[in-house]
C-alpha cells in the first residue's frame, strides 16, 4: 500500500510541471505558428514576383525575336518586289 501510495504521489509530482509545460508550450507553438504562416506567405509573395520576372523577361523575349523575323520578312518581300 506503502508504495502504490508512493508512485501515485511521485507521479503527481511529476505530471504537475508537465502539464504546466504542455500549456505553456501550446501557447509558443501558436505564436511560432502564426510567424511560420508570415514567413510562408512572405517566401510565396517573393517567389510570384521571381515567376513575373522571369515571365515578363521571356515574353518581352519573344516579342523582339517575333519582330525581328516579321522585319526580315517583309524585306525579302521587298527585295522581290524590287526585282
Amino acid at each position: 500500500m506503502k508504495t502504490t501510495m508512493a508512485a501515485l504521489v511521485l507521479a503527481f509530482a511529476f505530471w504537475a510541471p508537465v502539464s504546466a509545460l504542455h500549456a505553456q508550450t501550446a501557447k509558443d507553438d501558436i505564436k511560432e505558428a502564426g510567424q511560420d504562416v508570415k514567413q510562408a506567405g512572405r517566401s510565396t509573395g517573393e517567389a510570384v514576383k521571381n515567376t513575373g520576372r522571369a515571365t515578363k523577361k521571356a515574353s518581352k523575349k519573344a516579342v523582339h525575336k517575333t519582330a525581328r523575323k516579321v522585319e526580315q520578312g517583309a524585306d525579302k518581300i521587298e527585295d522581290k518586289t524590287r526585282q
